[in-house]
């Protein structure tokens, strides 16, 4: 791979497409290449006032909104540390961390800023309300003049106009430090992965040359991942802005009715999402029909008609414009993958962690390999350790310019996820078919070992339980020597469906004899019982396992 400079990426960028809009909040308002460049400079100019030195640290903590993505481009192309963190931690996280990575400046939700407390973060200098980037706190008189002159500070800096040749971002080099994204935000398992500018550069050509060719300047996305995890923020806003396409950030809850709607609205031209929200569509949608016409469904000629039917709608459903819909951060539902692949949606499904910034494996959708998470992605190798990958798990290895330089300020973790030769020590498990397919089949570290040594993949289990009605997610955990089902229910549905809370529950109780008949022997769920509200997550949404577990 041949290094460029992703901020000289974004540079040329932004010059090619001043006119054109750049960020967008979905029903709010839109921000052009030049709106953004006059807001970065803007900001660089804080940034120098406030003393703001190359490589200090800057967290941003906000909800998706355009604004987020100025400050994030403000940071990096300045020359400055971004450290994003999830809006929904808890303030005892956010504290944490603040002060575990040294930021220096702080943007914020003003809703944010009013249950954190200045005091347990002393190492803050200056702290900015992201909505307005007004100040919200300033440690010295010097900062609170550099916020207050801002706008004659700009002027005298460009005093005829503000016009793409004044653009001079940072120029950054392949193992320089860009970001520390953190794996979740609870103090004693948040790990700060250092991602360097490689690899934020080998993801963004691999969307440019592998993933997402297609793409080119003014085509639409919508942001609806978390723009402070990996997955959403490469794919779904810093590559667009690499190659001059217009951003929308959803700026609300990501619930499928929401979602939806800005899909029929903005037509984007690629999807990226996490299965939940398509197995949602599924579930709700399209599975009642199929359960309702099994027989004529078996009919051969009627059914190739009625798939082709429900493919016409699922496209239509999401958008219509869309070249595919690029799924990752959790398992695919095998029933629901296998409905989609028959009917020829455009779908894929990648692999990836943060590690790797994020991406490891991904398919094109017309050469997906159904419960395959795709092949080593451009510029990456990947490996299992097995003496019969192909057949018997092991655990999954890679290696590439993707991969990060360790966990910040934690050399101990940082030795224990690599070999001696360098591999990257995923912890998933799972097997590489001849053709390069990657198959997982769980996390090592949430493996349970069954009655006779046979290993139990509980996101096996929850595939299989997480298909049947009224079932939002489960989670399958070692009790007492046996195999206990966490359930969270759809109890909203249920109450729209005229189905109290109890009978609901009774429902569910009733399936466990149906749900053990799809499982092996050996795995069998000996008892389910039910969670009042959500699991806790962490910022890709994957269930925070180790809060469940009992010993």
């Amino acid at each position: 791979m041949e290094f460029r400079s992703v901020n000289k990426m974004l540079e040329k960028s932004f010059r090619e497409n001043w006119d054109s809009p750049a960020l967008s909040n979905y029903q709010g308002i839109t921000l052009c290449y030049r709106d953004v460049a006059r807001r970065i400079a803007k900001l660089h100019i804080a940034f120098e006032k406030c003393g703001l030195e190359k490589g200090d640290k800057v967290a941003i903590c906000s909800r998706n909104q355009a604004n987020w993505g100025v400050c994030f481009l403000a940071t990096i192309t300045y020359g400055a540390v971004a450290v994003p963190i999830l809006h929904e931690f808890k303030p005892g996280n956010i504290h944490h961390l603040i002060n575990h990575s040294d930021a220096q400046v702080l943007f914020v939700d003003e809703v944010i800023w009013e249950n954190l407390s200045i005091e347990d973060m002393p190492d803050l200098q200056v702290v900015v309300q992201i909505n307005t980037l007004t100040f919200l706190y300033a440690r010295t008189k010097s900062h609170v003049d550099a916020c207050e002159h801002l706008n004659e500070l700009f002027g005298q800096k460009y005093p005829e106009s503000f016009n793409p040749k004044d653009l001079c971002y940072y120029e950054d080099s392949a193992d320089e430090l860009a970001l520390i994204n953190y794996t979740s935000g609870t103090s004693g398992f948040s790990k700060g992965v250092m991602l360097p500018y490689r690899s934020l550069y080998s993801n963004m050509e691999f969307a440019h040359v592998q993933a997402e060719p297609q793409l080119k300047k003014g085509m639409s996305v919508v942001s609806m991942l978390p723009t402070a995890h990996m997955y959403g923020m490469m794919f779904e806003f810093l590559y667009e802005m690499s190659i001059g396409m217009h951003v929308h950030f959803l700026t609300r809850v990501p619930s499928p009715k929401v979602i939806l709607k800005a899909f029929s609205e903005i037509h984007p031209d690629i999807i990226i999402a996490v299965p939940l929200i398509i197995e949602k569509v599924y579930k709700s949608k399209l599975k009642p029909i199929i359960d309702r016409n099994k027989f004529v469904m078996s009919i051969p000629l009627i059914d190739k008609v009625i798939e082709k039917r429900f493919l016409s709608e699922l496209t239509t459903t999401f958008g219509g414009r869309f070249e595919e819909i690029i799924l990752g951060g959790a398992a695919f539902n095998p029933e629901v993958e296998k409905f989609f692949n028959k009917i020829g949606f455009h779908y894929t499904v990648g692999y990836g962690m943060t590690e790797c910034g994020p991406i490891i494996g991904y398919a094109h959708w017309n050469e997906v390999k159904v419960g395959s998470c795709g092949r080593a992605a451009l510029n990456m190798q990947v490996k299992v350790d097995s003496d019969d990958p192909a057949n018997v798990p092991g655990e999954v290895l890679v290696k590439g310019p993707n991969v990060f330089l360790g966990y910040y300020k934690n050399e101990q973790a940082t030795e224990a996820v690599f070999t001696d030769d360098g591999w990257f020590k995923t912890g998933d498990m799972g097997i590489i078919d001849k053709d390069g397919y990657i198959f997982l089949r769980g996390r090592s570290k949430c493996m349970i070992l069954g009655p006779s040594g046979q290993n139990i993949y509980p996101e096996e289990l929850e595939a299989v339980i997480n298909n049947y009605n009224y079932i939002v997610e489960s989670l399958v955990i070692e009790d007492n020597g046996g195999l206990t089902a966490l359930i969270y229910p759809d109890y909203h549905q249920a109450d729209l469906d005229g189905i109290t809370r109890s009978a609901l529950e009774q429902r569910i109780l009733k399936a466990l004899p149906a749900i053990n008949a799809e499982l092996p022997g050996y795995a069998q769920i000996k008892k389910l019982e039910f969670m009042p509200e959500d699991f806790e997550r962490t910022p890709k949404k994957s269930i925070k396992r180790y809060l469940y577990q009992r010993t």
